[in-house]
C-alpha cells in the first residue's frame, strides 16, 4: 500500500476519534490522535494479520499498553471489517463492547485488556516469551505512552525482555511530551529516553512517529535486531490532526462539544 493510501487511512481514523469522542462526551482524543500513523502502519502495511481471522495462531501481536488510545484501535477494527463502522458510536456506553479502554473479553481484534498503565507492556513481554517456548515466529508490538515510563512495571518489564534476549518484541513509545497534568518533564522528568533504554539493555531507535517512511525504517530495523528486544521512540503531536489541540495537554482526556466537535470534523474532512 503507497504512503498516500495510509495517509487516507490516517485521515479517517482521525475522523472516526473525533467523532467517537465527541459523541460519547468523554474519552481521550490527544493521545488517540498521536498515535494514528504508527499503528496504522502497523495494522495496513507491516503485521502478519489476518482480519476475517483475528484469532490466527500465527498473526503478529499488537497489544495496546497505552489503553486510554482504544479509540484509534477501535477505528482500525472497522476499517479492518472486524467490527461495524455503527458501532464506533457506542464508545463508552453502558453495554457497549467499546468501552473507555480496550477489552480483549468484549472486543474481537483487541489481543488484551489494558488500562492500567505499565501492565499492557508486561503482556506483551509474556507473549512473546511464550511465542519463544513454542517456536513460533509471530512478532510482538507493544505501543507505551511517555507518561506511562513513570510507572515501575515498564522497568521490570525492560529488564526482564532483554535479560531472555526477545528480540521478537517490538515496544513503539509514542513520545508527544504531554500527560494529563502537563508535560513529562514537570511531572517525573523521565529523559533521556534514549539513553534510558540503552542502559537496560535495548536496541533502540529515534523516529518522526507521524512519518510512514520513518515508522517503516525502524520496523525493519527492528526485525533484522538479533538477540535483543527493540524500543522505537517516536517522537509526536498530542491532539495531531486538530489545531486547536495540537500540544495542548487539555485535550489528553476532554471530549470536544459544539463548535469545536464541527471545527474538528471540518479539519479532517
Amino acid at each position: 500500500m503507497n504512503k498516500e493510501k495510509l495517509s487516507k487511512i490516517a485521515k479517517e481514523v482521525r475522523r472516526d476519534i473525533i467523532e467517537m469522542v465527541g459523541t460519547a462526551g468523554s474519552g481521550h482524543p490527544g493521545g488517540s490522535l498521536s498515535a494514528v500513523e504508527i499503528m496504522v502502519y502497523l495494522y495496513f502495511e507491516h503485521m502478519k494479520f489476518n482480519p476475517k481471522n483475528p484469532e490466527w495462531e500465527d498473526r503478529d501481536r499488537f497489544i495496546l499498553s497505552k489503553g486510554h488510545a482504544a479509540p484509534a484501535l477501535y477505528s482500525i477494527l472497522s476499517i479492518l471489517g472486524i467490527i461495524k463502522k455503527e458501532e464506533l458510536k457506542t464508545l463508552r456506553k453502558i453495554g457497549s463492547r467499546l468501552q473507555g479502554h480496550p477489552s480483549r473479553v468484549l472486543t474481537p481484534g483487541v489481543e488484551a485488556s489494558t488500562g492500567s498503565l505499565g501492565q499492557g507492556f508486561s503482556i506483551a513481554q509474556g507473549i512473546a516469551i511464550a511465542g519463544k517456548i513454542d517456536k513460533k515466529d509471530y512478532r510482538v508490538y507493544a505501543l507505551l505512552g511517555d507518561g506511562e515510563m513513570e510507572e515501575g512495571a515498564v522497568w521490570e518489564t525492560a529488564m526482564s525482555a532483554h535479560r531472555f534476549a526477545l528480540d521478537n518484541l517490538c515496544a513503539i513509545l509514542d513520545n508527544n511530551n504531554l500527560q494529563i497534568d502537563g508535560t513529562i518533564e514537570e511531572i517525573k522528568k523521565p529523559y533521556p529516553l534514549k539513553e534510558k533504554w540503552e542502559a537496560f539493555g535495548w536496541h533502540t531507535l529515534e523516529i518522526n512517529g507521524h512519518s510512514f517512511d520513518e515508522i517503516e525504517n525502524a520496523l525493519k530495523n527492528a526485525k533484522k535486531t538479533k538477540e535483543k528486544p527493540t524500543m522505537i521512540i517516536a517522537h509526536t503531536i498530542k491532539g495531531k490532526g486538530v489545531s486547536f489541540m495540537e500540544g495542548k495537554k487539555e485535550w489528553h482526556g476532554k471530549a470536544p462539544e459544539g463548535e469545536q466537535l464541527k471545527q474538528a470534523i471540518w479539519e479532517l474532512s
